[in-house]
């Protein structure tokens, strides 16, 4: 099973950790969230986000997802990818991170893809407008 790494801007990974256990009616394993503050070093996020992927993998691999790219926890990333074993992805939705907790069975690269599909799809306008 692929494990999930969060690593955003604090509070939001654990208020995706908070959604997910909501939806899925109880914690997930191998799921984690790494909040970054403002004024935390990033080598010293980046040391956390090291212990957690060898904590979260189990042979199958981490997929690291990050709020925005660019920022402070998405730069810390950067020397996390590594083929094959951890693959990071940025833009966190709430539809990206379902959709990669469901496929999690399966393969690393497939997790990606449907994570970035479900962040794709997720992302729809809901008119809900009267026509007259």
């Amino acid at each position: 099973m692929v494990g999930i790494l969060l690593l955003t801007h604090a509070p939001l990974g654990q208020a995706f950790i908070a959604a997910v256990a909501h939806v899925f009616r109880g914690p997930t394993e191998r799921f984690e969230a790494i909040d970054v503050s403002a004024d935390e070093d990033p080598h010293a996020v980046n040391v956390r986000a090291r212990e957690a992927i060898l904590r979260l993998d189990e042979g199958d691999g981490v997929l690291v997802i990050t709020d925005i790219k660019g920022g402070t926890p998405a730069n810390c990333c950067n020397s996390l990818a590594v083929a094959g074993q951890v693959e990071v992805i940025a833009g966190i939705s709430l539809p990206m991170l379902l959709r990669a907790i469901t496929y999690r069975r399966d393969t690393l690269d497939v997790v990606v893809e449907m994570a970035l599909a479900g962040a794709q799809n997720g992302a729809v306008r809901v008119d809900n407008r009267i026509r007259l």
